[in-house]
């Protein structure tokens, strides 16, 4: 509970800073802070987790490696913060504060222990990211995303509360133990007040991940913020809603898999050919990786659906993975529409031959995401198919192998562009943090690619 202490002190000092006009030290005391609550979650990793404070929360080794994992992808988000939002406002405090609030909500959602404190960590997750959403208050897409974001966000909360009250009149309490003592006590006498919970719950859990049907909001709202918010949304958001989605239902609906397996199992199939179709026809690089994220988000869908020992780890990697290739494409998306002006695939034209070391950054990127040998992504998938496969989905893995193959080839239409499509362009200036995040990201995404052991068996 320290680092999540910490991270809330750090971003009202961030707020304070912007009082005091001290620019400049934003993003070093930003780093600094987050390094800290790297430690902090270090070195309760190998302690013995009991819930606390009244069982509202639970820093196990398993809410311990998806806090790193948030808090790492997050120090390389902000890493490429530098100079980006002063085009947008000359007060920069309040986007470094809110996007640490919203860091805050994802620690309490990888780690609660207690439904009340999964709607608390979800909406300050949440609400945070409306007012990013919206951060150019003189573009109309990005006023559009914050709109469309806000009005979404607010009728899916109705459902993941509504879903929350049916759970606590069925069992008469909000903390999992109890819940789960309940199904394992009446594994035939459940109610159908707790059944018509579990299925509000998913839809609640479904908008917040981005599945469809309920991802209508994912490819204006990515589309329209600002690319740094987008890639704090797709990476440390999703990754946190996907860690308290299967916290939930490994914990407590294990006994009930029979009732909310097939509906998850729906939901999975037409969020996978809904996400893959749609961003085979995309002409911006931008909306393709917001489509690609509904597809990867049927992806990790697999652990859940196919719920069982490996699951954690599954979803871990695979969102490591994911986090990690995304930051790449998105910062190097930056890079090119801030030369170009653009974010189509034309953009990327003959980038390889002035840009030899960014273009292999993003082809690195461009293949974890497609799931080719040698990266993370490939290991990532591996893990999600072979869970599937252990439980007999075997239907599952062919449909994901097809969809596999659509994402191949929207994948390569970047690689294609930067290599095979010459165009005479100016060299793109990379800046010393851009050039670390590039380098720390596509090193993790190859080694990890090359020795999955490393993280294999950690959860």
């Amino acid at each position: 509970m320290s680092a999540i202490i910490t991270l809330s002190l750090l971003a009202i000092l961030l707020l304070y800073l912007g009082l005091f006009k001290a620019k400049a030290a934003l993003l070093p005391v930003s780093l600094l802070g987050l390094v800290a609550t790297l430690v902090m979650y270090g070195t309760d990793w190998a302690k013995d987790a009991e819930p606390r404070y009244n069982g509202m929360v639970l820093f196990d080794q398993y809410a311990v490696a998806f806090s790193i994992l948030c808090v790492g992808v997050t120090a390389l988000v902000l890493l490429l913060s530098k100079n980006y939002f002063d085009k947008a406002s000359t007060h920069v405090a309040e986007y470094y504060a809110l996007i640490l609030f919203s860091l805050t909500g994802a620690l309490l959602v990888v780690s609660f222990h207690n439904l009340a404190m999964l709607f608390i960590g979800m909406e300050i997750m949440s609400v945070a990211l409306y007012i990013l959403a919206g951060i150019r208050k003189k573009d109309f897409a990005s006023n559009e995303a914050a709109l469309k974001y806000f009005l979404m966000g607010a009728f899916s909360t109705g459902f993941l509360l509504f879903g929350i009250a049916l759970l606590y009149g069925a069992t008469g309490s909000f903390d999992l133990a109890a819940i789960k003592s309940h199904v394992v006590d009446n594994p035939h006498g459940v109610s159908p007040l707790f059944h018509g919970g579990i299925l509000l719950l998913i839809v609640g859990l479904a908008f917040k991940v981005g599945a469809a049907p309920f991802h209508f909001w994912t490819p204006d709202v990515y589309d329209g913020a600002p690319i740094l918010i987008t890639t704090f949304m797709s990476t440390v958001v999703k990754t946190a809603a996907f860690a308290g989605f299967l916290r939930l239902f490994a914990f407590c609906f294990v006994p009930l898999q029979d009732f909310w397996m097939p509906v998850l199992l729906v939901i999975t199939i037409v969020t996978l050919f809904v996400g893959n179709i749609t961003a085979i026809v995309q002409q911006s690089f931008k909306r393709m990786l917001a489509y690609s994220s509904i597809s990867h988000a049927g992806y990790m869908l697999f652990a859940i659906v196919a719920i069982g020992a490996t699951s954690a780890e599954s979803i871990l990697v695979y969102a490591g993975a994911y986090s990690l290739a995304s930051v790449v494409a998105f910062g190097s998306l930056i890079l090119v529409k801030r030369a170009t002006g653009s974010d189509h695939f034309e953009a990327f034209n003959g980038l390889a031959k002035k840009n030899p070391y960014l273009a292999l950054a993003i082809t690195v990127a461009m293949l974890s995401l497609a799931g080719i040998p040698l990266t993370a992504g490939f290991v990532g998938k591996f893990m999600m198919f072979s869970g599937v496969l252990a439980d007999y989905q075997v239907l599952l893995v062919i449909l994901a192998a097809v969809n596999a193959a659509m994402g191949i080839f929207y994948y390569f239409r970047v690689i294609v562009a930067m290599y095979f499509r010459p165009l005479d362009r100016d060299q793109i200036a990379v800046a010393g943090e851009y050039r670390v995040v590039l380098i720390v990201a596509v090193l993790i995404t190859l080694v990890l690619g090359v020795y999955p052991a490393w993280v294999a068996g950690l959860l």
